[in-house]
């Protein structure tokens, strides 16, 4: 028997299949797999978008390390995940236009943004554009794949895994981020410090995670079986005052300029609350007032990435992917930084895979309430997606993310259930927004509704 006929085969089907991004990157992942024979079936609302990636694909599957995968664009969803093993939704709900008057109407009422997509002014106004789209993919999914394994991709994470949930409570989904990734660098960059050599990587390092999806910390890092929290606190101590930059690897100069950071914002809180912050600065600021970061993003180290960069950077992707279509140049099965094809190998019997992900609480994190969604580690096996218990933060950290986490939750069920005189009150009560005068607020409530109406279903439409 050869090593072709030894994969196992899974059907997957991706919702938002013309991505520029994920849909890609998951392609060179198969590229790069042994042990995965997968069929992809990819639906978009731009269809043109979803035939391209399915050439793309193809062109992925003819340069793969065993049998290739194969690609079709569907034109529809239900076409899509009819029987489907598994859903990976990755949509950008609206358009980087709506998403240009998230940053900017705000920052018009003296809020700077460095992302807009999570919470916040901008998050929250992209949750209303994006709850209803996926509270239809989750109805479609009970319909045409009920049994399937759902990894969403999309943000805000927190909100958006939520709605699946009370969609179709018994969907078997989780919400999946890389942004923990830095800090795994980061450990592994300061272990090869130590060595002088090149021998780890950020697989390579465990942590033990807790918090919200753009608001987590760990308690605990692993390398090899050894307790790396002291060494990792004293290089925090090391670089307090200057910072240490971080860049992605394989990302080019205009990127480190729009997304890098120092992590300073990470290392002040480790300062304040005693307890490494996983995520990145520019997510991290954003879950606290104005005045602690955003008023001075140039002094801690990070950049307010402007949405006219992603326009750039989208049509330099355009071109690419064209060009790949075309065969004017070759893909790279380049193997990403995403746990996705391990997670997928290990629900389907392979190997357990253990990672960080969304899901509702079920006593993981025993600080938080019940049911809301909290990122903590979770054991992917044959079982599906079990939840690790992460421990508890410290009070006054706990009581932040607490107030984050019950926002988010009403949020959810305000727009579930159409109620609209309750999304005022919780977008007043954001961070960023509480120091402004009530009138203000309520003016940019108002104009950023506006500004994103054409995307809002229309029992949406009248709550400001």
């Amino acid at each position: 028997m050869d090593d072709s006929d030894q994969k196992i085969p899974v059907s997957i089907a991706f919702v938002g299949g013309g991505s520029l991004n994920w849909a890609t990157g998951l392609m060179a992942d198969l590229a790069h797999d042994r042990q995965l024979a997968a069929e992809v079936r990819l639906y978009d609302i731009d269809h043109a978008a979803a035939c391209r990636n399915a050439e793309i694909g193809s062109r992925h599957a003819a340069a793969s390390r065993g049998r290739a995968a194969t690609y079709t664009a569907c034109e529809s969803l239900a076409e899509a995940l009819e029987g489907a093993d598994v859903v990976v939704i990755s949509i950008l709900p609206g358009s980087f236009e709506d998403m240009a008057q998230d940053i900017a109407i705000p920052a018009a009422f003296g809020i700077p943004q460095a992302v807009g997509d999570t919470v916040g002014p901008g998050g929250f106004v992209r949750a209303l554009r994006a709850i209803p789209m996926l509270a239809e993919i989750a109805r479609a999914i009970r319909a045409h794949a009920p049994n399937a394994f759902v990894c969403n991709l999309t943000n805000p994470m927190s909100v958006l895994t939520g709605t699946l949930h009370a969609v179709f409570p018994d969907i078997r989904a989780w919400g999946e981020c890389h942004e923990v990734t830095k800090i795994r660098r980061q450990v592994a960059h300061i272990a090869n410090t130590q060595a002088g050599a090149e021998r780890y990587g950020h697989r390579d390092v465990e942590v033990n995670v807790l918090g919200i999806n753009h608001f987590t910390f760990v308690n605990r890092i692993l390398l090899d079986g050894r307790d790396m929290m002291p060494t990792y606190e004293e290089f925090v101590r090391a670089h307090m005052q200057s910072g240490w930059a971080q860049t992605e690897p394989g990302k080019d100069a205009d990127y480190a300029t729009y997304f890098g950071t120092r992590n300073l914002v990470a290392f002040d809180l480790f300062r304040r609350f005693g307890i490494p912050a996983a995520a990145g600065d520019r997510h991290l600021a954003e879950f606290l007032p104005v005045a602690e970061y955003l008023h001075d993003p140039e002094q801690w180290g990070f950049t307010l990435t402007p949405v006219d960069y992603r326009v750039r950077d989208r049509a330099q992707k355009q071109q690419r992917a064209e060009a790949l279509r075309a065969g004017d140049i070759a893909p790279e099965a380049v193997r990403s930084d995403e746990a996705l094809i391990e997670q997928i190998v290990a629900l389907l019997g392979g190997e357990m895979h253990i990672g960080n992900v969304n899901l509702p609480n079920r006593g993981q994190m025993t600080d938080l309430p019940e049911g809301t969604i909290v990122e903590t580690n979770a054991v992917f096996s044959r079982r599906g997606v079990e939840p690790i218990c992460a421990g508890r933060l410290s009070q006054a950290l706990a009581a932040r993310v607490r107030d984050h986490a019950a926002r988010q939750d009403a949020l959810l069920r305000a727009v579930l259930e159409c109620d609209h005189a309750a999304l005022f009150p919780l977008f007043r009560e954001d961070p960023l927004v509480a120091p402004l005068p009530d009138s203000a607020a309520r003016e940019m409530f108002a104009q950023m509704l506006a500004a994103t109406a054409h995307v809002l279903p229309d029992e949406l439409k009248g709550a400001a």
